[in-house]
């Protein structure tokens, strides 16, 4: 352990010492989440939905046909109950929720108006707005087409609720995805030039020939970036809520809990990466083309997963940052607790675990 402990204090020197190194770790996550922040703004189709139909009548079985005719919705529940609303929004199983009021018809017949209500999950503001419209819009026109067959002014008034993001700000959705970029990209970018760069100078000698076992090296390069990479997690989550508005619902130890295995992870796949790569160059373009544009377009920080084509679906489930995102969302926007991620964290652990045994099986103690 004091060999270790030595290895770890002289690579922690040799990364604060270099201004590029430090600026790349702590200038650049800055820049980009108040950009992505400020600037970026974006769409959807094909979402989750549940009905709660008190009614039961012809006209609301006609409504929710037409909805789920439409292409834009898939049926996912029949709900018995309002208090198997917010559960189910939280779980993400659903992204709206529409709700027909007792008595529906009747209303139609007697008051010549009914009323509905759309409950949205609006964690990601653009998806939320874009569902609405679309239901709203379909609701709409059936009772456009209605009108054409009866003499009656019917008249549908639509209440709309947007839970966990009632202003529909930009910003909810870009700052889990803007953090999970940097972090993923800065992460497995630092520490995958770390032995390229040992190749290089002509140090690895010393390190093959040193006391310490392949497992203590690879540890030893990723420990310093453990606490560089989560104080990034810190700066860029403190940007988030005060600069930007965003809530901490849940649990802030959870959340920074998960952040860290975020981060190690990613330090595994940036060390895995070193471990092949023969330069820091290759290690360099290895690290930025096969995890930014994966990471932006795969993981629904822009695009939502469900619009996607069916393969790239499928490839998005290797994609780490997805159930970063998903874990960020849930915590901080709905205020849900570990039962609702435990999924998605067991997923990234096992993708650490699998990366740090590949990295000290792949770790070469001789030179070619």
């Amino acid at each position: 352990m004091n060999r270790f402990t030595g290895f770890v204090k002289k690579e922690f020197l040799h990364i604060i010492r270099d201004v590029r190194s430090m600026l790349i770790l702590f200038g650049i996550p800055v820049v980009q989440i108040l950009l992505f922040g400020y600037v970026l703004s974006n769409e959807i189709r094909n979402a989750n939905i549940a009905i709660l139909d008190h009614s039961r009548d012809e006209i609301t079985a006609q409504i929710s046909q037409k909805l789920i005719a439409s292409g834009y919705f898939r049926l996912k529940a029949n709900l018995n109950s309002a208090d198997q609303i917010e559960p189910l929004l939280k779980s993400g199983k659903v992204r709206q929720v529409i709700i027909f009021e007792p008595d529906f018809e009747k209303n139609l017949v007697r008051e010549n108006k009914a009323h509905v209500q759309i409950i949205a999950d609006a964690s990601d503001p653009n998806t939320a707005n874009m569902l609405v419209s679309y239901s709203r819009a379909i609701i709409s026109d059936y009772f456009l087409e209605s009108a054409e067959t009866t003499s009656l002014p019917l008249q549908i008034d639509q209440e709309v609720r947007m839970l966990y993001n009632e202003e529909l700000k930009g910003v909810f959705m870009f700052v889990p995805g803007t953090m999970a970029l940097i972090l993923m990209l800065l992460s497995a970018m630092m520490t995958s030039i770390s032995i390229a760069r040992e190749k290089e100078l002509g140090t690895m000698e010393v390190l093959l020939v040193s006391p310490l076992r392949p497992v203590q090296i690879v540890l030893g390069k990723v420990t310093p970036y453990i606490g560089m990479a989560f104080i990034n997690a810190v700066v860029i989550i403190a940007l988030g809520v005060f600069v930007f508005g965003m809530p901490v619902l849940g649990s802030l130890t959870l959340l920074m809990a998960e952040s860290l295995l975020f981060i190690c992870m990613a330090l595994s796949l940036g060390i895995l990466i070193s471990t092949k790569a023969k330069s820091q160059q290759v290690a360099m373009f290895i690290s930025m083309f096969a995890f930014l544009l994966p990471t932006m377009l795969l993981s629904g920080f822009i695009f939502p997963v469900k619009n996607m084509p069916l393969l790239l679906q499928w490839i998005s489930h290797v994609i780490p940052a997805k159930y970063y995102i998903t874990i960020i969302k849930n915590i901080m926007l709905k205020g849900t607790g570990f039962l609702f991620v435990w999924k998605e964290t067991l997923i990234i652990a096992a993708m650490m675990i699998a990366f740090i045994i590949a990295s000290v099986r792949m770790f070469k103690v001789r030179l070619e």
